[in-house]
């Protein structure tokens, strides 16, 4: 039985959008998607993907233009890791079920549907716990590229 990815906790484009906030919380620059990019070793067009989910939730917004880029809205310390969740994690899942294997594999899908919508909750309670800032503590940012 093939599964859609609520097998999973969180988006894959969580942890990018983490990384991709902590370069700009760090910098407190705007910074191209190229740039941010190159720094989460991810590809520029999914990047711009990531960056318009947390636009429309006001987290980031763009500057256009050949100085263009993106910026945090939001103070770090202010930022919690469940906003970040929330605004990446999509309405649709990132896989579609293949095959459908009767009626049993339909109720299996329920049942583990309804337990990872409680794992998610539990999840988003505990990242409300977290801000941007408190993950950057422990990072050496000596190393960074502009």
């Amino acid at each position: 039985m093939k599964m859609s990815r609520i097998n999973q906790i969180g988006p894959a484009r969580f942890g990018i959008a983490v990384h991709a906030l902590i370069w700009l919380a760090q910098t407190g620059e705007v910074l191209s998607s190229v740039t941010l990019a190159n720094q989460v070793n991810s590809h520029a067009t999914f990047l711009r993907r990531i960056m318009a989910l947390l636009a429309q939730f006001t987290i980031v917004d763009s500057r256009e233009g050949r100085d263009g880029g993106y910026y945090l809205k939001i103070p770090a310390n202010k930022l919690t890791l469940a906003e970040i969740y929330m605004a990446v994690k999509g309405s649709e899942s990132d896989e579609e079920i293949a095959e459908e294997c009767g009626e049993a594999g339909k109720q299996l899908d329920s049942n583990l549907e309804a337990v990872m919508l409680e794992v998610e909750q539990k999840t988003i309670e505990v990242l409300q716990q977290y801000t941007l800032s408190d993950l950057m503590k422990d990072v050496d940012f000596s190393n960074k590229a502009k």
